[in-house]
């Protein structure tokens, strides 16, 4: 790969950029609740619709051995959002933007499609995810739900209008909402404990097992997820350090990272319960390959006799609330993260709603056919959000690779570029990911 000159005059997301107060010599507390914030936006990528239905379903259909894949997942989340800081921090540009950098025009160009193509498969999972909460919730039919997904660029633009400080505390109070209902809900589904604490020691059944390194590659591209590495580069520049002091700027990453990973932890935690709640729930039954779906889950709640009817109800509606919630939350950093690619590989701005409006229509046409196809199957439909997360995999070591030299690269990076041991667990996880993908790619035909 060859590096390019760019041209970097402009700022990324300029509309937030060093917009929000960061006193470097303040209290560490202070400093602290200054950059909390950047890693809510990240954390909602972590836990949007699509880790819902590949972490149940790994639940259902193959008990907790797949949580070992969630803590793997997370902890390298957590090493590679960091990158991301230190990149957006260090040298004050996004991925996107070094990506075109790093990249001669040609492959540039197939970088950005698979960025663009990444962030419509995120968002294949928002509008399934809201339209099948819509139904739960309303009675309103998959395709009138999936259609009425269009107008939620408009949520967006109305929060824009409050200040970014304010899109975050949205987001945080969603997160948290959404924590509380599935520990309570975890907690009526009694799982076995011993047997999800055996869950976080690695197996072969991941592998062995047909159909696990499917599910587990679903968890690693809804844990992983590529438009939050493009995000997490640009937001964490919203903060107003020192962009001159190498001082500054190392104190904006450590509390950045922080963030960070506190808010990371937090997806694990959820995407932990998810599984264990679809574990508890449908594993051992005998039906457990044909259940794990949103459907199975809202109807098992609502089903549950140590709630009674009552309780239940309103236990299932709380689920949907939450499923409605994360969609929601994550329209908002697609949204973000759909300009940050179009402007940084392409130096194209348009309108946040321009730009929210092209990639949601985009993202509706393959939910629509396969309704009509299918005739609103719900199962059909869960299944192509677990499909949209395999996807996600296959496509992120497209954006690993740019990450892993951009970082590394100490003309960009100076005193703040990758240390070996970064370098060695970045370059294996790429190396094992792209491996698992073709391996699963290489089963997937031999199965047809």
């Amino acid at each position: 790969m060859t590096k390019r000159q760019v041209n970097y005059n402009n700022d990324s997301l300029d509309e937030i950029n060093n917009t929000v107060s960061f006193n470097s010599n303040s209290s560490i507390k202070q400093k602290f609740l200054s950059f909390l914030g950047p890693g809510l936006l990240v954390a909602v990528g972590y836990m949007d619709p699509g880790n819902w239905i590949t972490s149940m379903q790994g639940g259902a259909k193959y008990g907790y051995i797949l949580l070992f894949v969630i803590l793997i997942s997370s902890l390298s989340a957590m090493l590679l959002q960091s990158m991301t800081v230190r990149l957006g921090i260090a040298s004050g540009h996004d991925l996107a933007q070094v990506t075109k950098r790093f990249l001669n025009k040609p492959l540039a160009f197939i970088f950005w499609i698979i960025a663009e193509l990444a962030i419509i498969a995120t968002d294949i999972a928002e509008v399934i995810g809201s339209a099948i909460a819509l139904d739960l919730l309303f009675g309103i039919p998959l395709l009138v739900g999936a259609i009425i997904t269009v107008l939620d660029v408009f949520i967006l633009l109305f929060i824009m209008k409050f200040g970014f400080r304010k899109i975050e505390a949205i987001v945080g109070t969603l997160i948290f909402t959404v924590l509380a209902i599935f520990i309570f809900e975890v907690y009526i589904a009694s799982p076995d404990v011993v047997s999800v604490l055996n869950g976080f020691i690695p197996s072969s059944h991941i592998v062995t097992q047909q159909g696990a390194l499917y599910i587990a590659l679903g968890i690693v591209g809804a844990t992983i997820m590529p438009h939050n590495l493009y995000l997490h580069s640009s937001i964490v520049q919203s903060r107003t350090y020192n962009r001159k002091d190498e001082a500054s700027k190392a104190q904006a990453i450590k509390y950045a990272t922080i963030d960070s990973n506190i808010q990371l932890t937090i997806a694990f935690v959820i995407n932990c319960l998810l599984l264990v709640l679809g574990a508890g729930l449908f594993f051992g039954t005998g039906n457990a390959d044909n259940l794990g779906g949103f459907y199975d889950l809202y109807q098992a709640l609502e089903q549950q006799p140590l709630l009674g009817a009552s309780l239940g109800g309103l236990m299932s509606t709380l689920f949907a609330v939450a499923l409605l919630a994360s969609g929601q939350n994550s329209t908002i950093t697609g949204t973000l993260a759909g300009q940050i690619v179009m402007e940084g590989f392409i130096n194209l701005k348009l309108p946040n709603w321009v730009t929210r409006l092209i990639t949601r229509s985009i993202a509706i046409i393959p939910v629509i056919i396969c309704l009509i196809i299918f005739h609103g199957n719900e199962s059909m439909m869960e299944q192509l959000l677990v499909f949209s997360q395999v996807f996600l995999s296959i496509a992120l070591p497209f954006t690993l690779i740019p990450l892993q030299l951009a970082t590394n690269n100490k003309d960009l990076m100076g005193r703040f570029k990758n240390k070996l041991w970064i370098n060695i667990i970045s370059w294996s996880l790429i190396v094992i990911l792209s491996g698992l993908n073709i391996h699963l790619i290489i089963q997937t035909f031999q199965e047809l």
